[in-house]
């Protein structure tokens, strides 16, 4: 099989993409830098450029199925700039591949977009799945109704379509861990406000293979790439320090204080819901770590 795949070089896209090449698939990956030389077999980039709207026609070549990962960071301070820059990076990019299917010739079957929990609203009492229909109001929960709207575009071509609601991803090479895990290897760590907010996440390794998963069964619609298994930021905190071998005595930072670091962003610490892969357990997707304890023993 052959995927086209944007965000390749990201987390996710790197995991995933290693997986797909040991399975003897071919790869392609849209990138904006300039291509050069590939080394390894079956791995072959090709340029674009989503502001001048620019992609290379070669990419679809052969290509059964895109995964689209590409997205501006939300770990970084949201200016009124890099709000626009967040939004556009996931929608203008799915629209240039859209545009581009519509005009070429190709064989593309399925269409997998990366989404967000933040399309959830907080609560203390309810669990989500894939069939909750209320969506959350904040610039974040909007940006992911959009996100969304601009993959469901391409069901108007007869593809399938996939979307993935990602929640915190657990990695020792970058994303949200590594900055909660900073603090505490420094013996200067804490939760954050009461600390009951719960948090929905999912190892690195869980979420390539079930991106596999959705490619190897053609699965459709939408998917919660989470644990089975959320949990608090407090006992978050402690299992990580207890990993690391470290104590935790400071008290819990207040929210006043991490908006007045963060800004808006801060909301993002603050988050409370508890979300569940119902789809993925139904289909018969087995999580190598489902508690917190296994994915961090694992990276740690």
């Amino acid at each position: 099989m052959k995927i086209l795949i944007t965000g390749a070089t990201g987390l996710i896209g790197q995991e995933l993409t290693n997986l797909l090449l040991q399975d003897n698939h071919i790869v392609n990956y849209l990138t904006t830098s300039p291509i050069k030389n590939n080394t390894r077999n079956n791995y072959f980039g090709f340029h674009w450029d989503i502001e001048k709207s620019q992609i290379d026609a070669n990419c679809l070549d052969g290509v059964d199925v895109i995964v689209h990962l590409a997205g501006a960071s939300i770990a970084k301070k949201w200016s009124k700039s890099y709000k626009v820059e967040l939004l556009e990076s996931r929608t203008h990019s799915a629209d240039l591949i859209f545009e581009l299917l519509k005009s070429q010739p190709n064989q593309v079957k399925h269409f997998i977009s990366a989404s967000g929990t933040a399309i959830y609203p907080d609560s203390s009492s309810e669990v989500y799945d894939e069939t909750s229909e209320v969506k959350d109001t904040s610039f974040l929960g909007d940006l992911v109704v959009k996100w969304e709207k601009s993959a469901d575009q391409f069901k108007s071509l007869n593809l399938k379509v996939t979307k993935v609601r990602t929640g915190i991803v657990f990695s020792n090479k970058g994303g949200a861990l590594l900055e909660m895990v900073r603090p505490i290897k420094m013996f200067v760590g804490s939760g954050f406000g009461s600390g009951k907010q719960l948090q929905s996440w999912i190892h690195i390794k869980d979420v390539a293979n079930l991106y596999y998963f959705i490619i190897k069964n053609q699965t459709e619609g939408i998917i919660n790439a989470v644990a089975p298994n959320s949990l608090s930021n407090q006992e978050l905190t402690k299992e990580i320090a207890t990993q690391l071998h470290r104590p935790l005595f400071l008290p819990n930072i207040p929210r006043w204080f991490m908006k007045l670091i963060l800004g808006e962003m801060h909301i993002l610490l603050f988050n409370n819901k508890n979300i569940i892969p119902k789809r993925a357990v139904d289909l018969g997707f087995q999580f190598q770590f489902p508690t917190a304890k296994t994915a961090l023993k694992d990276l740690y």
